[in-house]
């Protein structure tokens, strides 16, 4: 995009522009600037596809949190809460697999303590929501630290080109240099064009995961209580406003 404003300068000039342009440039360097150019789209719309992809689950985490607080510690078991989650909830499947650790327990041979044997179940639990919500973000990291050196690939070669083209004229002609600098130039940017998204995409989406992996962990903790009390521990939840009657005003001074 910013190689295209650059160019628009000579737009009044159509021979300048074509001379100078990105497909120009990347002919200059031939079938390798192409390839390396074509690897870094590819870089790129696989990184706005993951960034995009991951922002949706997350927002889909996030959201069920929500039916967490307003519905589910209102229910008188966790049966009847986790029926009021929706059916793919994360949160939904971190209480499943508790009650599933629940009754699977009194069918162990080899004596283990409960609490652990269901800490350990909804750990894995979460940890395969983790896991899943974390996938794609490495190729985010890989595609940030490697972008920049993949267009420099590109930059070196053009440099070369220049130089070579020096040294066959035996003087440093302008005309003769601006292609493969150019080139060169356009292949930095280029690199740097597609590394820095990732590297902002990668650590604000890691952020929000992080966000999410203390909520579940919070959540787990409260589901594991509530099961090891036998229903007498659980999170405080405020009473609901009575339907058509408003929140009392505070009293005026």
């Amino acid at each position: 995009m910013s190689i295209l404003f650059l160019t628009a300068a000579g737009a009044a000039n159509p021979d300048v522009a074509a001379q100078f342009g990105l497909i120009p440039a990347l002919n200059e360097g031939g079938p390798i600037s192409w390839s390396i150019f074509i690897v870094m789209v590819i870089m790129s719309v696989f990184s706005f596809y993951i960034m995009f992809t991951k922002l949706f689950e997350q927002q889909k985490v996030l959201n069920q949190y929500k039916d967490v607080r307003a519905q589910f510690w209102r229910a008188a078991t966790l049966e009847e809460g986790a029926a009021k989650l929706d059916k793919n909830s994360a949160y939904r499947q971190v209480v499943d697999d508790g009650i599933a650790a629940q009754k699977q327990h009194s069918l162990l041979t080899d004596p283990i303590e409960a609490h652990d044997w269901l800490h350990g179940a909804m750990a894995r639990s979460e940890e395969s929501i983790n896991n899943k919500l974390a996938g794609g973000l490495p190729f985010l990291a890989t595609v940030g630290a490697t972008a920049p050196f993949v267009g420099l690939l590109g930059t070196v070669i053009g440099i070369y080109s220049a130089l070579i083209k020096i040294g066959i004229a035996g003087q440093a002609d302008i005309g003769k240099i601006a292609g493969p600098v150019g080139e060169a130039l356009i292949m930095t940017a280029i690199g740097l064009f597609v590394a820095v998204p990732a590297v902002l995409a990668y650590n604000w989406l890691q952020a929000r995961n992080k966000t999410i992996a203390r909520s579940l962990s919070t959540f787990s903790n409260d589901v594991l209580g509530y099961i090891s009390s036998g229903g007498r521990v659980k999170p405080a939840v405020p009473a609901a406003a009575p339907a058509g009657k408003p929140a009392p005003a505070a009293a005026k001074k």
